[in-house]
C-alpha cells in the first residue's frame, strides 16, 4: 500500500523526514489578526460565525426522576420555555435564555454499535462498523463547515481539533471528533503550550525561514502526488480506492501550507497570555481543561479559527489518558466506573456530580465568551456551541444527551426543552447548524430535514 511505502521511503530519505517536521512546525507558527470592524472592509458591521463542539464520552446520570437520586437526572423537569434545571445542570441557570436542551436525538445508523465506538461518528452520522462500512467514516460537521470557501476561507487556521488525550487513537475508539473529506481522522492537540505556539507564533523563527520552509513542503508534496498517480495505474481496484483517499488527505495538506504560507506576512494579534496555565498536564485535569476552553476563547476572540472541536475524553476505557480525571479531582472512580454505575443508587449521585462538573467547564466557556466583546452583542452570540455525548445511560447510543448554546446573533431561540421523537436524526441539527452560519446546505449524512424547533 502506498502509506507502507511512503513511511519506507521517509524512513530511508531521513532528510525529507526532517524537512516535513520543519514544514509541521513552520505550519504553526503563523498568527492571524484579531477581528475589527476597522480592518474588515464592507463587512465591518458583520462580526464572524463560528461553531464550536464539546464532547464527552459515556453519556449521563439518568436515575429514575422520581426516585431518591431524581434530581441527578441529566434531563430537565418540564419541557418547552417551561422547565427546571435538575443538579447536574443547574450551572447553566444564569445563562438560562443562552441554552437549549435537546433530548431524543441520535443518529439512527449508530444505534446498532457498540457504545464504545459512537465517539468516531458524534460529527458525521456514519455507521461505524467493520461489517457494514469496512470501518470507513465520512466527513464530520466542523470540517464540512471549515472547508466550506463560503465558511473556512478567511482565517489564518480552517480549523482547530482538541481533545485531552491527544492524536487520533484508535479505529472506533478515536481521540479526536474531526474527520476529512476521505474520512480520515484528524490528529488532535492535546498540550496548552503546543496550542498556544501554533495559534499566536513562536519566537526565533524569521518569516524567510518559514517562507523556505513552505517552498520545500510544496515541493515534496508535488513530487508526493506525482509518484502516487504513477502508482495508481499499477494497484488493484481496492488499493486504487484506498490510494484515493490517501491523495485527498494529501492535496488537503498542500491546500493548508499554500494557506499558511498567504498569511506570512499578516501581523500577529498581540495576546496576553497572563493567567494562562499553559503548563497544565495530565497530572492537572482542571487546570488543563480550563486552559483548553481559554485558548478556545482566545482563538474566536482574534479570529484565528472559526471552527473548534474539543473531546473532553475518549471512550477508551482505562487507556484513555483522560479516564483518571475524576479521580484525580477528587471523584470516587474514574470516568468509565462512574458511567457504569449511573443508574444503579448511589451510583446516580456520583455520576451525576461528575455530569455537573462537566457542565460547569461548558458554562465556564460561555461566560468567557459572553465577556469578550463584539459589534453590537459579544463573542457568544456570534457562536454557536454543541455540546453533549453519543451516549444516554452508559453506553446506549439513543436519546443523546445535547445542549446547544450561544448563537443570538445566529438566529437561535433558546431558553427551552425540547424532545423529539427517536425517528428524528440528529443530522436535520447538523443542517439546521450549517444554514445558521451562511452555508448553502440542505442535507448532511442522513437528515430529512431541518430542525426549525430550535430557531426564533
Amino acid at each position: 500500500m502506498l502509506q507502507e511505502q511512503v513511511r519506507g521511503d521517509l524512513m530511508q530519505n531521513k532528510s525529507f523526514q526532517m524537512k516535513r517536521r520543519t514544514m509541521l512546525k513552520a505550519a504553526g507558527i503563523s498568527l492571524a489578526l484579531p477581528w475589527m470592524e476597522s480592518f474588515a472592509g464592507p463587512r465591518s458591521t458583520v462580526p464572524p460565525k463560528r461553531f464550536c463542539s464539546i464532547y464527552f464520552p459515556y453519556g449521563v446520570s439518568l436515575p429514575n426522576q422520581d426516585g431518591e437520586f431524581g434530581q441527578w437526572h441529566w434531563f430537565p423537569k418540564g419541557e418547552g420555555k417551561d422547565f427546571t434545571f435538575n443538579k447536574s445542570l443547574d450551572p447553566l441557570e444564569p445563562m438560562r435564555d443562552q441554552v437549549t436542551v435537546l433530548g431524543g436525538l441520535s443518529h439512527p445508523k449508530v444505534r446498532r454499535i457498540g457504545g464504545h465506538d459512537s465517539v468516531d461518528t458524534f460529527l458525521t452520522g456514519e455507521e461505524w462498523s467493520l461489517a457494514t462500512t469496512g470501518l470507513k467514516n465520512s466527513i464530520s460537521l466542523d470540517q464540512f463547515m471549515a472547508r466550506s470557501e463560503r465558511l473556512g476561507a478567511s482565517t489564518r487556521f480552517t480549523s482547530l481539533v482538541l481533545s485531552s488525550d491527544g492524536g487520533v487513537g484508535m479505529p472506533t475508539r478515536a481521540n479526536t471528533l474531526s474527520y476529512s473529506r476521505s474520512g480520515q481522522p484528524i490528529p488532535s492537540l492535546n498540550r496548552p503550550a503546543y496550542v498556544f505556539e501554533r495559534l499566536f507564533g513562536l519566537k526565533g523563527d524569521s518569516i524567510d525561514a518559514q517562507r523556505n520552509g513552505f517552498t520545500r513542503t510544496g515541493s515534496h508534496l508535488d513530487l508526493l502526488l506525482d509518484e502516487a498517480k504513477s502508482l495508481h495505474r499499477k494497484l488493484g481496484k481496492a488499493d486504487q480506492g484506498k490510494l484515493d483517499q490517501y491523495l485527498t488527505s494529501v492535496r488537503e495538506i498542500e491546500q493548508d501550507v499554500e494557506r499558511s504560507a498567504q498569511w506570512l506576512n499578516v501581523p500577529r494579534p498581540k495576546v496576553n497570555a497572563e493567567g494562562l496555565n499553559l503548563d497544565a498536564d495530565n497530572e492537572t485535569p482542571g487546570k488543563l481543561i480550563h486552559t483548553m476552553l481559554d485558548l478556545i476563547a482566545l482563538a474566536f476572540q482574534t479570529d484565528t479559527t472559526r471552527f473548534v472541536t474539543y473531546q473532553l475524553a475518549s471512550m477508551h476505557g482505562a487507556i484513555s489518558i483522560a479516564n483518571k480525571f475524576p479521580l484525580l479531582l477528587g471523584f470516587p472512580k474514574e470516568a468509565h466506573g462512574l458511567a457504569h454505575g449511573a443508574g444503579k443508587g448511589a451510583g446516580a449521585e456520583n455520576r451525576g456530580k461528575w455530569d455537573r462538573y462537566q457542565t460547569e467547564c461548558l458554562a465556564y466557556l460561555m461566560k468567557r465568551l459572553s465577556e469578550m466583546k463584539e459589534g453590537d452583542g459579544t463573542v457568544l452570540d456570534n457562536t454557536c456551541l454543541f455540546y453533549g455525548s453519543s451516549n444516554s445511560k452508559t453506553h446506549n447510543n439513543n436519546n443523546y444527551p445535547l445542549i446547544l448554546a450561544g448563537g443570538k446573533n445566529l438566529g437561535y431561540k433558546h431558553g427551552q426543552y425540547l424532545k423529539f421523537d427517536k425517528d428524528v436524526p440528529l443530522a436535520n441539527l447538523f443542517v439546521t447548524m450549517q444554514k445558521s452560519l451562511g452555508a448553502k446546505a440542505d442535507s448532511f449524512a442522513d437528515s430529512t430535514g431541518e430542525l426549525k424547533e430550535v430557531l426564533a
